[in-house]
């Protein structure tokens, strides 16, 4: 209750442009977190889970679908929207066998001019919840519409791509055959599957890989980040790529095992690419790029840069504190900061940590925090030193900040 009364407290010394949105009758943030934040035409939610305002669990699923996205609902509509205004959503699943009952209850949700999403599953999820939706909306419905290109059928509750005024957002498309089903015992043949159907929802809205800021790669087990890189690689100028946050994940829809996801601007005089001097380019990622007045930051973690890179902390709040820091280069080289940021994600090794995580992170958000969703994509990991004096990475963190 004291954290949402010092939230709406904040509003109140928020820009205009920003408000931190807090539904008087919504779940109440379990973190350091805000519910909602609205940002020029652009409203960032956090991730929702099943429970409701009583803190009760839903009786089975559907009703835990419904839950998530009524908690969604609550915040939309706080913000003077309507769930027709949402334009883009990540669906997170605790059970991949619940997919087809989850994109019915979306479907019932977003009967026409439905979102772009994707859907991926993780081991676990705050509150024990078995799904988690986050998602962004666009004030203006005028400038909304539906890319649906020949080859890439709308479905129900799903949009391959929605373009919200001069930004487009990309569904997750999969490593498998559309028309066949069949997923390709080729590594590189399924990235490439999946690459394919991503641009021809940017062509459909004249774009092309140039245009894109952002990309999520969910990977599986079976899915080599070498290979996935290998073919990414070939899409994208060298040095002048999206930024990125590639995550291997617990389980993908249809046995796939790679999903791209992202985010496509128009205009490409108001897209670039920021590196801190610290970085080297890469053929795969950019630190940040730009979209506009909205700023990408790929996903980032306790890593030291320099020539002896690796992580040299065992634990999670040193690992966080140097992951901050190291998302703080990426802000400050665009003069930004982090009273910027408006939306995070955070991947943690076990969620038996989620209370140390929110010390260290709610330590860099001195006026209110941006939305957050926060998931646990694989078992823990064995926290062994290397050979080389590096430990394993317990935490990732990506960002989007707005001037």
């Amino acid at each position: 209750m004291r954290l949402a009364w010092m939230l709406l407290a904040l509003t109140a010394v928020l820009p205009a442009e920003k408000r931190v949105i807090v539904p008087a009758n919504g779940p109440k943030p379990i973190g350091p977190y805000s519910p909602g934040i609205m940002a020029g035409d652009f409203l960032y939610v956090s991730g929702q889970g099943a429970r409701g305002p009583d803190g009760q669990p839903p009786a089975n699923f559907e009703g835990a679908a419904r839950g998530a996205l009524e908690n969604i609902k609550t915040i939309v509509e706080a913000a003077g929207l309507t769930m027709e205004h949402v334009v883009y959503m990540q669906v997170y699943l605790a059970d991949m066998a619940n997919h087809t009952a989850v994109t019915g209850v979306l479907a019932q949700y977003f009967p026409r001019n439905s979102p772009a999403r994707s859907i991926l599953g993780v081991h676990h999820m705050p509150t024990d919840t078995p799904v988690e939706i986050n998602a962004v909306a666009f004030r203006d419905l005028a400038r909304k519409k539906v890319i649906a290109p020949a080859g890439v059928p709308e479905r129900p509750g799903v949009s391959p791509g929605i373009l919200a005024g001069n930004r487009l957002y990309i569904s997750g498309f999969l490593g498998r055959d559309a028309e066949t089903g069949k997923v390709p015992d080729d590594p590189a043949a399924q990235a490439q599957l999946a690459l394919d159907r991503f641009r021809l929802v940017l062509k459909a809205a004249g774009m092309d890989f140039a245009n894109v800021v952002f990309v999520n790669p969910y990977l599986t087990k079976n899915m080599p980040t070498e290979v996935m890189n290998r073919v990414y690689a070939k899409h994208f100028e060298f040095g002048n790529t999206p930024a990125r946050a590639t995550i291997e994940v617990a389980s993908l829809p249809l046995g796939a095992n790679v999903e791209f996801t992202g985010v496509a601007i128009g205009d490409l005089s108001k897209r670039r690419a920021v590196r801190p001097k610290n970085m080297p380019p890469s053929p795969t990622a950019s630190p940040c790029v730009w979209a506009d007045d909205t700023y990408y930051c790929s996903a980032k973690s306790a890593f030291i840069p320099g020539p002896h890179l690796g992580i040299y902390v065992p634990d999670v709040e040193t690992q966080v504190r140097q992951t901050m820091r190291n998302l703080l280069d990426g802000l400050e080289e665009a003069g930004l900061d982090f009273s910027n940021v408006v939306a995070s994600n955070v991947y943690l090794d076990t969620l038996d940590e989620f209370t140390k995580m929110n010390g260290i992170y709610g330590q860099f958000f001195e006026t209110a925090p941006p939305t957050r969703t926060t998931v646990s994509p694989l078992p823990p990991v064995e926290r062994t030193r290397a050979a080389s004096g590096t430990y394993p990475m317990v935490e990732q963190i990506s960002i989007v900040a707005v001037k």
